[in-house]
């Protein structure tokens, strides 16, 4: 390597410059003469830094990846955590709303056969000392309920109160073998009387032998004496079945009650009978009748047989 005093003169002239210029701007602060080249520089350069840094610093880029995953992480975990207590409150919502359909449309029926109701909720099935249909309540004594009388919901009867304790109360259903009650036609008036079959329809003894009745009438409860232990007007349920007229002095019918006993919940018990028999007015209104559509085929002779029918004529 060439070493001439030259090189070494320009050596030590540049580093006094470089010395030089550090001193400057050391002096002048934000107000140094070279602040301009330096933001020119890290211009012009930075973008190249920060990927190089990027290039060569692989284990502080895995620490932030590590961080970020627990952020990730922990962020999901909550979302996940909200989403569930949504899905909860979602399913908590639909059943109330369900449970507030269910009380409205009994307050409807309340209403209109003027029925005095206490409500409640059925929160047992079945009886331990036997194999009766029956309901368990939360109403009892301490609520006003007394034996024999008229559970509704807002699509008709459900049967009556049998046992009664300070806070509950046991609900004969009208599915049971057990239970019978007096029953009424739609616009016929016809008398007779249901009884429960477990989970076949009921079956309805008219007293008329001869009383015409054909399938999709409907009944309502005829009333007790004292209005116990049934009211009068409640919707019973539609004729499904007649049996033929064999000249007895009763006639069968078989009965889809219309309240559905395998998904009570919402129940009310009649603590006030109506002043007046309701009689039908209770029923919920009468499905209209779709028309039967009908199709007119209309017969065109064709050209041949037109023809044939000419050729004959001229001859």
């Amino acid at each position: 390597m060439r070493d001439s005093r030259e090189s070494r003169l320009l050596l030590v002239l540049l580093i006094a410059i470089a010395f030089a210029l550090i001193t400057v701007d050391i002096r002048g602060g934000e107000d140094s003469p070279v602040d301009g080249a330096r933001r020119a520089a890290a211009t012009v350069f930075g973008p190249v830094e920060n990927g190089v840094s990027s290039a060569v610093d692989p284990l502080g880029n895995a620490i932030d990846a590590v961080r970020d995953s627990g952020s990730r992480h922990d962020r999901i975990a909550r979302l996940e955590r909200e989403n569930a207590a949504l899905k909860a409150k979602l399913g908590s919502d639909d059943r109330n709303r369900s449970r507030v359909e269910q009380l409205d449309k009994m307050l409807k029926t309340a209403g209109t056969g003027q029925y005095g109701i206490k409500g409640a909720e059925v929160i047992a099935i079945g009886a331990a000392q036997g194999f009766s249909w029956t309901v368990t309540i939360d109403a009892g004594a301490d609520d006003g309920i007394k034996r024999d009388m008229t559970v509704l919901n807002g699509d008709g009867l459900v049967g009556r109160v049998t046992t009664v304790g300070p806070s509950t109360s046991t609900v004969l259903l009208a599915t049971d073998p057990d239970f019978t009650v007096g029953t009424r036609m739609e616009k016929t008036d016809e008398l007779g009387f249901a009884s429960g079959q477990g989970d076949r329809p009921l079956r309805v003894q008219l007293l008329n032998g001869k009383a015409k009745v054909k399938k999709g009438d409907r009944l309502v409860t005829f009333g007790s004496q004292a209005d116990k232990p049934f009211v009068p007007g409640v919707p019973v349920g539609v004729v499904a079945r007649v049996d033929p007229s064999g000249g007895d002095l009763t006639r069968t019918v078989y009965v889809k009650p219309y309240v559905g006993f395998t998904k009570l919940d919402i129940v009310g018990v009649v603590v006030e009978a109506p002043r007046k028999d309701p009689r039908d007015t209770v029923l919920p209104p009468e499905p209209k009748a779709r028309p039967t559509p009908t199709v007119t085929v209309t017969v065109t002779p064709s050209a041949e047989a037109s023809t044939g029918v000419a050729a004959e004529r001229e001859q």
